[in-house]
């Protein structure tokens, strides 16, 4: 059975302490966090310290702190044997010091009290040394079905593209919201449409998907869109998508 200790107390120490409480195979023996308040929460799953100099030993320390955290919390485990891993899908894994270091990263958005099934979601993991890489394998694999080796320059890159696929679209999902609600129309209307373009993507590439006036070069709905929009910003960012739909059509029109 491997041991775990999960150093963290935001949305991602609590899904992946949820994910872990499950298995025979890994055990939580303790969760770290700097706020007593923070950490009762996570009493239900195993011990919990504020004090570093009692952190437990174990196989395995999963940094679940925010980016610019990661460093400064590796360095209290610079005394440990196991594996310290943190889960950024923006830090290299020669970013933290100690030896025996790794990346657990989740490739998923985690939302607070929004249960999530782990076994849906894609965990790149490295490690510095052969056996590390083995034994996260391993425990990634118990929680999800899909585990990828990637290194530190393929998964920043990975992070990359995510930003665009998730927050990216998220915010021109508010966009959206917000000429719905002034219209006094619910955003639920465009769940169906939203759910269909992700639903496509699982068979065809994005290129052969995407649909619209830009696609197909149709002007005057484009110059009627923009006519419509009294929001400087929401004109230039619609222009600017168009502009960029069209020059990757424009042989194709």
């Amino acid at each position: 059975m491997y041991t775990v200790v999960i150093l963290g107390t935001g949305n991602l120490a609590e899904h992946l302490c949820n994910a872990f409480s499950t298995l025979d195979e890994a055990t939580i023996v303790q969760v770290y966090g700097r706020n007593p308040e923070k950490l009762k929460k996570f009493n239900t799953y195993s011990d919990t310290c504020t004090d570093p100099t009692q952190i437990k030993n174990a196989d395995v320390y999963i940094i679940a702190v925010k980016d610019d955290a990661i460093v400064p919390v590796s360095k209290l485990l610079l005394d440990k044997k196991g594996i310290v891993a943190h889960t950024s899908g923006a830090i290299g894994m020669e970013s933290i010091q100690p030896k025996n270091k790794g990346v657990f990263y989740p490739l998923q958005t985690f939302t607070k009290g929004k249960p999530i099934d782990f076994k849906t979601i894609p965990i790149c993991i490295e490690a510095k040394e052969r056996a590390s890489l083995k034994i996260l394998h391993d425990l990634a694999g118990l929680v999800s079905d899909m585990v990828y080796k990637t290194t530190s320059e393929q998964r920043e890159k990975l992070h990359l593209a995510a930003v665009f696929a998730n927050n990216f679209t998220n915010y021109l999902y508010s966009v959206s919201e917000t000429i719905c609600v002034k219209e006094e129309l619910p955003f639920s209307l465009l769940h169906p449409l939203i759910m269909e373009t992700a639903k496509k993507l699982k068979s065809l590439s994005p290129r052969e998907a995407q649909t619209g006036p830009a696609r197909r070069g149709d002007q005057k709905s484009m110059e009627k869109h923009l006519s419509l929009l009294k929001n400087k910003k929401q004109t230039e960012l619609y222009a600017q998508l168009s502009e960029a739909i069209k020059k990757m059509y424009e042989k194709e029109l």
